[in-house]
């Protein structure tokens, strides 16, 4: 089965919206996990504009199942993730004004770089995961890197599926054939939904988890936090 970890971004963002502690973040970490949850993933980015740096502590101790925590390897990202020391840390080239994360890391053209942080990571015994588009070669300039897992960032596949084209699964299993053949870890996220998640799903061979949260909280608007975290772990079976 594949493991379902629930991004909390968007309830950071409507928490901040009015400048309180509604909803509660820590509470709903643990609510998150008690419908059956298994990891919580957060994105903190230098804005703060949803998840705050203080957030990712705080979680440090709530936090029982996965503790994935995605973003730019920056000096107070990496400083932040070593004290944590989480399940899971993603990495992910975002750029600071960048609304969501749009693109995979070039592998080749930062090896040296991703080198040195995940050398940093795992040494710390800290679990690694690359953001990458579904490109081949990218796929193999992780495993150069040393990474122990990729995430395939899915949101070309989640755009061409809601406008009928399933043959936009191509690409990421080919990535995930090679990401399987050299030995690499499979996490897919962005934009994945009840919609499409199942086919997704059926195409990618050992896919390990998915990071789910604009989609999930949205549905959840409709169906409920605890249906739908549900109706995703049957999806995934």
């Amino acid at each position: 089965m594949t493991k379902l970890s629930v991004n909390i971004n968007k309830l950071a963002t409507l928490r901040n919206s009015r400048g309180g502690n509604a909803p509660d973040l820590l509470k709903s970490a643990k609510d998150i996990e008690s419908f059956g949850g298994q990891g919580i993933t957060i994105h903190p980015r230098p804005d703060e504009r949803h998840i705050r740096y203080q957030d990712a502590y705080d979680l440090k101790n709530i936090v029982s199942t996965e503790f994935n925590i995605e973003g730019n390897p920056i000096p107070k990202f990496i400083e932040m993730v070593l004290a944590i020391k989480p399940t899971q840390v993603t990495l992910v080239p975002d750029a600071e004004d960048a609304i969501t994360s749009n693109a995979g890391w070039d592998t080749i053209k930062n090896k040296d770089f991703l080198i040195d942080v995940v050398d940093t990571f795992k040494a710390n015994g800290i679990r690694t995961s690359i953001f990458v588009d579904p490109v081949e070669k990218m796929v193999e300039g992780a495993k150069e890197v040393g990474t122990d897992r990729i995430e395939l960032y899915t949101e070309s596949y989640a755009k061409s599926f809601s406008e009928g084209n399933k043959e936009s699964i191509v690409p990421f299993a080919n990535a995930a054939k090679v990401a399987n053949d050299l030995g690499i870890g499979i996490n897919a996220g962005h934009d994945l939904s009840l919609d499409n998640i199942t086919f997704f799903k059926e195409h990618i061979p050992n896919l390990l988890e998915v990071s789910i949260g604009h989609a999930l909280i949205c549905e959840s608007l409709y169906l409920g936090l605890e249906n739908v975290i549900n109706m995703y772990l049957h999806r995934l079976q």
